[in-house]
This record gives structure tokens, C-alpha cells and sequence, in this order.
């Protein structure tokens, strides 16, 4: 089982592959530890809190996360988690894509459980707990489902997908699932505002990038635009640009021997000082001794997808 930490944000990397479109991730942080990250993929997740105190975000709404609880995020749901206490924090991930569960005809199960899961009509709630006893069952079936994956025994793509299934099951008696599909004028929401400048950030990270084309793409003022980036990613447009760079250079640094001089150009930095007084700050050891010891657990969560 590869543990290793994983890329962030929209990312261009498969969770799985195409003929079995799922991945687990387990990730261990240190007492002090930023969690995770703003960021959204167009998989599906359920992130489970083993050990710590977080608080969660998924788009504008927050909400205390303990051990036991997981937290279900929609294809496209822009999310993030802070530390609540200075403690050590564990969590794994559970990344699928919806389509995982699609059957090869349109038929009974495609119409009442897997359409309305993929239109968001009919879904999980955002914050399971065992204090509800439905919602118990659905993180027993969550923890099975980690357990076989980390296994992996012959068959285990089969009994995550009927156990998912299964989780579908519950959710479409009366009264438990819930309503996430956007409504009318969601292109103006903030979440979707936010969207619109992380995705020109991950396209153009390589590139020089100012606060006020950012702004322009919403469009607001630069000072609107700033005050609006912090109370959603409580980072600056700078520093989230910044982490950003460092994820891609911390990727590279895993996955080639070259230069740090040249690995800090390609993601965007003109300063190979600033760059390692950056990447350290933020994972907590240079660049080479990132490279020199890739599992170092301060920078897990950078890389988390």
C-alpha cells in the first residue's frame, strides 16, 4: 500500500486508474501541522478524522470534525480543514468517481440512486457521526471499505463497490439523504467566484501572477478581491500562490534528481532563495532534505490531493 502523500487542487492526476476509478490515503501529521489546503477535484470523497481536532470547510459552510466523524465532499465541492487543537492529526480519504458506480444500461438503480448522487439531488450528508445511529452504519461500511483497500485481496474493487452501493441504499429511505444540486444563478456564488481564480492559478503557476488579473476575473476591486480570497482560504492571494508552487515542487523533487535551481523555475519562482525560504516554511525542511527523506510527515499534507 503506497502512503505517501498526493497532489493538490484540481488536480491532473488519476485517483485509481479508468478501469477502477478509486483510491485510499492515509496521512499522519505532527502537532502544529496545517492540515489541509483549499482545494477541489471532480472526484468524489469521504475523509475520515482518526486522531485530532479539525475544522472542515466545504464551499461557505463550516463545522467542527472529531475522531470517528468523516466529512463527504461532492465532485467539484471547493473544501479545506484547519487544526482546532495543537495535537497530532490522522485522517484517511476515501476518492472515487461517481461514474465508479454507473451501471452499463440506464436501469432501476441508475435512475433512483446512482443519477440523482451524480446531479447531487439525492446525497450524503456533508458531516456523518455515529451520535445518529443511520449514519453509524454508513461509517462502519466506510471503515470496511478502507480496511480492503489497504488490503487488497482478490475481489476487494468489488466489495467497495457493492458496499458503496449499499451506503447508497441507506441514504434513499425518507428523510437522510440530501439536496446539493446548485440552484438557479450558482455561477455567481462565492464558491464558484473562488473557482474562477484557482483554476487561472493552476494554470498559469509557471507564469508571473498578479493580484489584479485575479480580481479581474471576478470582478471586483484588488483590495475587494483580497479581503474576499482570505475569509475563503484564510490565505493571502500570495501566499496560497506560493503553497501552490511549493506542491509542485515538492512533486518534482520526489519524482526526478533535478536541480533545485531548475525544479524552482519551472513552478514559478524567479528567486531560488525565496523559493527554499518558502518551501521550508511551508514543509517545514529545505528542498533537500525534502528529496533526501520524502516521507518526512510535516510535508504530507501539502502534497495531499
Amino acid at each position: 500500500m503506497d502512503r505517501t502523500s498526493q497532489r493538490l487542487l484540481k488536480e491532473d492526476r488519476e485517483h485509481g486508474d479508468a478501469m477502477f476509478p478509486l483510491a485510499a490515503y492515509w496521512i499522519e501529521l505532527p502537532a502544529g501541522a496545517h492540515v489541509l489546503d483549499t482545494h477541489w477535484h471532480e472526484e468524489a470523497e469521504f475523509f475520515l478524522l482518526l486522531e485530532g481536532e479539525i475544522l472542515f470547510q466545504v464551499d461557505t459552510d463550516y463545522f467542527t470534525l472529531r475522531p470517528g466523524e468523516a466529512v463527504f465532499i461532492e465532485s467539484g465541492d471547493i473544501h479545506a480543514a484547519y487544526a482546532l487543537a495543537d495535537t497530532p492529526c490522522r485522517f484517511c480519504a476515501l476518492v472515487f468517481h461517481p461514474d465508479l458506480l454507473a451501471s452499463a444500461q440506464y436501469d432501476t438503480i441508475q435512475q433512483t440512486v446512482i443519477l440523482p448522487l451524480q446531479e447531487k439531488r439525492q446525497s450524503f450528508p456533508r458531516h456523518l457521526t455515529a451520535s445518529v445511529p443511520w449514519q453509524g452504519e454508513l461509517l462502519l461500511h466506510l471503515n470496511h471499505m478502507l480496511k480492503a483497500y489497504e488490503q487488497q485481496l482478490p475481489g476487494f474493487e468489488s466489495f467497495i463497490k457493492g458496499t458503496l452501493l449499499i451506503m447508497l441504499s441507506q441514504i434513499a429511505l425518507p428523510g437522510r439523504s440530501v439536496n446539493h444540486s446548485p440552484s438557479e444563478g450558482a455561477d455567481n456564488t462565492k464558491a464558484d467566484r473562488l473557482k474562477k481564480a484557482i483554476l487561472y492559478i493552476q494554470d498559469h503557476y509557471q507564469e508571473p501572477i498578479r493580484t489584479r488579473d485575479l480580481a479581474g476575473l471576478i470582478p471586483m476591486s484588488e483590495g475587494q478581491f483580497c479581503r474576499f480570497f482570505k475569509s475563503m482560504t484564510r490565505k493571502t492571494p500570495v501566499d496560497y500562490i506560493n503553497s501552490y508552487r511549493v506542491r509542485q515542487a515538492a512533486a518534482l523533487l520526489q519524482q526526478s534528481d533535478r536541480k533545485i535551481s531548475d525544479i524552482a523555475m519551472d513552478v514559478g519562482f524567479d528567486n531560488v532563495s525565496y523559493f527554499i525560504k518558502v518551501f521550508r516554511k511551508a514543509m517545514n525542511c529545505s528542498p533537500s532534505e525534502f528529496r533526501r527523506d520524502t516521507g518526512l510527515a510535516a510535508g504530507q499534507n501539502m502534497l495531499y490531493p
